[in-house]
């Protein structure tokens, strides 16, 4: 099932399948059966009735406490498989929507899920709402590891407010309306010769939610996307429709670049972008300590560049991007190795441990099953397969992320391509993502924390045998002006730089994706103890989770106090949604109100 939010449509593919209810009798009262037992003494024919009437009560428990058995899942330690005697019912589709995020991570059930066609019909969708103090949360793409915009009481999806509204070519701006993906965006001004200034990793994100959540791209010079916005125009519960922008209501337009949905639904959008340009893409294998001695140089002479590095291993992949030179053109470099010798060495493990882990699989392997051949599979696509095997098992991890750094070394070369070609990154399938952004000096004067960071986390890896997988990826930006933004400050010159750490979920089976959900937030968890507070490192909006347990929420609470201006946030949630309908329990857990912490 597709977990990426339509565009085109309402969510309801799948809905909830819920067992309906086996509803027991209310027993008899007691002089129900001291008469029942009298009249036994009196007639045969009664006596009868009797006993039928008890053996069907009993035959009623005897089905219900089968049904209780075979219904719910054993322990983890169950040694046999339990049957299936029911199918589930499931309920009208009017009535409840099923969605979630694309990594399924997680999901909400709702019978409420809006997605306007127009202005006037989200304003209405609002209106209403505020009205019945009924909950519609803003969500976008449904892209967010940490699911931020999914809500069980309620959602409105901008996903058919897709239009690009107006261009203006000499100032180089556009203004779109909020759910347009970026994808779109981009086809849709390529005639006018204008493009995005920066890109995320992937372009299925409506406009929306990547300006919402403080989504970035990659290079030091470059500010994360919530700068290329230079107008907003919000639907409010209290105030209505809002335009806002650095001229109109400036305090509550940088605070709401970044509002994570809780200030008003972002209805249009007007973006600064740049001339369609060309990239050359460079991609290399180094190491860290290498990479120590050009670092600096690295960050001031690439526009866009990000370090991927493996685990268990000395390589670091190094990719940069920058346009075409106006006297050499591009280069003329040819690789040196083919795509099929690239993925030689994946593909080899991969034959390899299907013997090891799934010897029936190679003998009762047919030419017309429907899984495709190995030579047909992406290098992601092998990875996945690798990592499926044996997912938590280090010694295994640690070989699949050797095959990486083989695979990289031979896929070192060029691509040139358009800039919004050129800026994507094939992620990799379903995964737990944690993200963190932390200063790293300034241009002129990087501070090397950033590598000092790297340092310290491949050190704890090995150190806890954590089974990482890759990669470790790591990129920068220039400073935000949203006081929201992970990224913000007060300084123009300050860089920040973003480490993702991550485990993939290569399978299906409920119980293995919870074993390595449970290895991830150990994982996460070492990070956090360990380096997050020594280098002010934050999680990306779209990447944090709440913690469970109250003492750490606490601490999150005091923590986001530190850095982000909650007070000042919440003051504006209470003069925009007074009713918290656009909130939902992250929201109002993330940014409790001053008196409460």
């Amino acid at each position: 099932m597709s977990r990426l939010l339509s565009a085109r449509r309402t969510l309801r593919h799948h809905l909830l399948k819920t067992l309906s209810p086996t509803l027991l009798p209310p027993p008899p009262p007691a002089s129900s059966f001291a008469s029942a037992r009298a009249l036994s003494t009196s007639s045969s024919a009664s006596s009868e009735s009797e006993l039928r009437k008890y053996l069907a009560y009993t035959a009623l428990v005897i089905f219900c406490g089968a049904s209780t058995y075979y219904s719910f899942p054993f322990s983890d330690n169950a040694k046999h498989k339990k049957a299936q005697l029911f199918r589930y019912a499931p309920l009208p589709v009017e009535e409840l929507h099923t969605v979630s995020n694309w990594s399924a991570t997680h999901e909400v059930h709702t019978r409420r899920f809006l997605q306007p066609e127009s202005l006037s019909q989200l304003e209405s969708f609002v209106r209403d709402a505020h009205e019945k103090a009924e909950r519609i949360r803003p969500v976008g793409s449904g892209l967010s590891p940490n699911g931020i915009g999914l809500s069980r009481a309620g959602m409105v999806n901008l996903a058919l407010m897709d239009k690009v509204l107006e261009v203006d070519r000499e100032k180089k701006q556009v203004k779109v309306e909020a759910g347009i993906r970026v994808q779109e965006l981009v086809d849709g001004i390529k005639e006018f010769g204008l493009t995005l200034q920066n890109f995320a990793s992937i372009r299925e994100q409506q406009i929306g939610g990547i300006v919402q959540v403080g989504a970035h791209g990659t290079g030091a010079r470059l500010h994360p996307i919530d700068e290329q916005v230079i107008a907003m125009k919000l639907v409010t519960p209290a105030k209505g429709t809002i335009e806002v922008s650095k001229e109109k209501d400036p305090e509550l337009f940088y605070l709401a670049r970044c509002g994570l949905g809780g200030l008003g639904v972002v209805a249009e959008v007007t973006l600064q972008c740049v001339e369609r340009h060309e990239l050359v893409e460079h991609t290399y294998v180094s190491t860290l300590p290498e990479l120590k001695k050009n670092h600096r140089k690295l960050l001031s002479e690439n526009k866009h560049i990000k370090y991927l590095y493996i685990p268990y291993t000395d390589t670091v992949v190094v990719v940069t991007c920058n346009p075409i030179s106006k006297w050499n053109g591009p280069p003329k470099h040819k690789p040196k190795y083919n795509r099929d010798e690239a993925l030689q060495h994946v593909r080899a493990l991969y034959q390899e441990s299907l013997k090891k882990y799934r010897p029936e699989h190679i003998a009762t392997k047919s030419s017309d099953e429907k899984e495709p051949p190995i030579n047909e599979l992406s290098f992601t696509e092998l990875r996945d397969k690798l990592l499926a095997l044996d997912p938590l098992n280090k010694d295994h991890v640690v070989k699949v992320n050797e095959a990486e750094a083989e695979f990289w070394r031979k896929s070192e070369g060029y691509r040139v391509g358009w800039s919004d070609e050129i800026l994507g990154f094939d992620c990799g399938g379903q995964q737990w993502v944690s993200e963190t952004c932390y200063p790293a000096g300034t241009l002129a004067k990087p501070s090397m924390k950033d590598l000092e960071y790297i340092e310290e986390l491949k050190q704890l890896i090995e150190k806890e045998n954590i089974p990482a997988p890759a990669p470790i990826e790591q990129r920068w930006t220039a400073r935000s002006k949203s006081p929201m933004s992970v990224a913000s400050s007060s300084s123009e010159d300050d860089i920040f730089s973003w480490v993702g750490i991550i485990m993939y979920l290569p399978t299906s089976d409920p119980r293995q994706r919870k074993e390595i959900t449970e290895e991830f937030f150990h994982y996460r968890r070492l990070t956090q103890e360990k380096l997050w507070d020594r280098y002010s490192a934050y999680e990306h909006w779209a990447k944090i989770e709440v913690p469970k347990d109250k003492d750490e929420l606490a601490a999150l609470q005091q923590r986001l106090r530190k850095r982000f201006p909650v007070d000042a946030y919440n003051k504006a949630r209470r003069e925009l949604d007074p009713k918290k309908i656009l909130s939902d329990n992250k929201l109002d857990k993330l940014f409790l109100a001053s008196e409460t912490v």
